[in-house]
């Protein structure tokens, strides 16, 4: 039987971070948690996830300075990451201005639809 494929939540609430794992879960998928982006890193370089998905507002790393670090990153540039936030979406246009870093591939608004949500990952995993 084939590797199940590894998502890895990076949410600073608990509750999200509970529902996020039962979503996935439910749908074939494994999951590791972090609660802010320093961990959340960390997190990525153990496990090697085959998607992420980022709050942007977390205490002690915020989701920019860990989707920065991805990208800067030789081992992990290549993972695709949904940004689930509640920020609205001018954040979407500044972050897609930036030439440091490419866009997520995805971006999206809290409260989150679970089909929508499901759908996207199902589409960047294969």
């Amino acid at each position: 039987m084939a590797d199940k494929k590894k998502i890895l939540v990076v949410d600073d609430e608990p509750d999200v971070v509970k529902w996020l794992t039962v979503l996935f879960e439910n749908s074939g998928y494994d999951v590791v948690s972090a609660p802010n982006g320093s961990e959340g890193f960390k997190k990525a370089e153990e496990v090697h996830p085959n998607l992420i998905t980022l709050d942007i507002t977390m205490p002690e790393e915020s989701g920019i300075r860990m989707y920065r670090n991805l990208h800067e990153s030789k081992i992990l540039s290549d993972i695709p990451v949904i940004i689930l936030t509640g920020v609205s979406p001018e954040f979407e246009r500044f972050i897609s201005t930036r030439s440091q870093v490419n866009p997520p591939a995805a971006y999206i608004e809290k409260p989150v639809n679970d089909e929508d949500l499901l759908n996207k990952v199902k589409e960047l995993l294969g």
